[in-house]
């Protein structure tokens, strides 16, 4: 179903530390994906026989800038909306005031993947799902 938040993403500056720190806390698997342009870990919030539970899976990547400082307010994660027609909606976003943070790109075998910030300064992934995508 598209249109619906599918996706989250923690940056991290040490990942093994914040890999191990949700391990402990949460209980969540980490496995890192191999083939991507740079360092990707998908993160498994549930067993996928757990279908009782509703929620969503996510990833972790390293911080590709500095984090903001304490007193500037959130530092939150990164949600990315499945879409049908990236190019469609990355179209209406820039339309309605809203900016490219990263450009489409190809998740090769899987699908584009691209970044941008709402009117408001907020980030936020598109997803289109395509096993040609390269």
């Amino acid at each position: 179903m598209p249109n619906r938040v599918a996706h989250f993403e923690i940056q991290s500056n040490d990942p093994e530390k914040t890999i191990a720190f949700y391990k402990e806390i949460f209980g969540w698997e980490f496995q890192k994906w191999e083939g991507g342009q740079f360092e990707y870990w998908m993160i498994m919030t549930a067993p996928p026989e757990d279908t009782k539970e509703q929620g969503i899976n996510g990833g972790l990547l390293r911080r590709p800038c500095p984090a903001p400082k304490p007193e500037q307010g959130t530092n939150a994660y990164v949600c990315t909306i499945v879409v049908d027609n990236f190019d469609n909606y990355a179209e209406k976003i820039i339309a309605a005031g809203g900016i490219v943070a990263l450009p489409k790109m190809a998740l090769t075998g899987m699908a584009w993947q691209g970044y941008f910030i709402d009117p408001d300064g907020n980030t936020f992934g598109l997803h289109q799902p395509d096993k040609n995508a390269k």
